[in-house]
């Protein structure tokens, strides 16, 4: 039997890199997944069509994770399309590394508000939809915050308060039954590293060195880690932290 069959999930961020490849696992593993997107519904639509033609089921749904508006909304345009939620990943973030002296006020609220805002608005949400049986939260942290990369203070301290939320919420919502977990993965090769120019570049060959498996990840390195948080192989874990990075941290 699909580890998470009859099960409805939500993974935002879900348009290409390691949301794409959760979205399209739990879709392998029997979830309907709805695929959210901030901007390129061409790359959601994508992923919708691979699952489903894997006979899976899913949606790509519109909407800004740090906008409440939105969050709202994608969740009852899933509650409409499956009629029930059962998992969230919080998936989407941004990131830019630059030393102290480029540090704008306007970066730190871009990355603050949707990497931290926009996870807490979308569990907020979550946890009104989910059954009276609880639900499950994936947040997707980054093995930064144990490498202390230079000029990465900004992103690094987004995936700390992510960390640290996990923790708590874990706390606060497991009388309820729902689980919150903290997945973090080293480095991975995605469209945002390949845009960023990080493949082939000095940073690549540094944390390939570093990285005792003596490479980078790739998405379908996270996505089964994702699937076993989310199905009930893990139904004793909260309030965790796992590293995914090949060794690296």
């Amino acid at each position: 039997m699909s580890k998470l069959a009859g099960k409805v999930a939500i993974v935002t961020g879900a348009s290409k890199g390691i949301g794409a490849g959760i979205a399209k696992a739990m879709g392998e593993a029997g979830a309907a997944v709805v695929v959210n997107y901030a901007s390129s519904r061409e790359g959601a639509d994508r992923v919708v069509a691979e699952i489903t033609a894997k006979g899976g089921k899913a949606l790509a749904v519109h909407g800004d994770v740090s906008k409440s508006e939105d969050v709202s909304r994608l969740f009852a345009e899933t509650k409409q399309a499956f009629g029930r939620v059962d998992i969230l990943v919080n998936n989407a973030g941004v990131y830019q590394f630059a030393s102290i002296e480029e540090f704008t006020e306007e970066e730190f609220h871009r990355e603050f508000n949707i990497n931290v805002l926009g996870t807490l608005l979308t569990t907020r949400e979550a946890v009104k939809y989910f059954g009276p049986e609880g639900g499950n939260v994936i947040n997707i942290g980054s093995n930064a915050v144990s490498m202390n990369l230079p000029t990465a203070s900004v992103y690094t301290a987004t995936k700390a308060a992510v960390s640290s939320i996990t923790q708590i919420l874990a706390k606060e919502l497991g009388p309820r039954n729902i689980r919150v977990n903290n997945l973090a993965p080293g480095g991975v090769e995605t469209e945002g590293v390949v845009a960023a120019g990080v493949i082939g570049s000095d940073f690549e060959k540094h944390l390939v060195s570093q990285t005792p498996l003596g490479r980078l990840g790739q998405p379908t390195d996270i996505a089964p880690i994702a699937v076993f948080l989310a199905s009930q192989e893990a139904a004793w874990l909260t309030g965790e932290t796992i590293y995914a990075g090949g060794g690296l941290k």
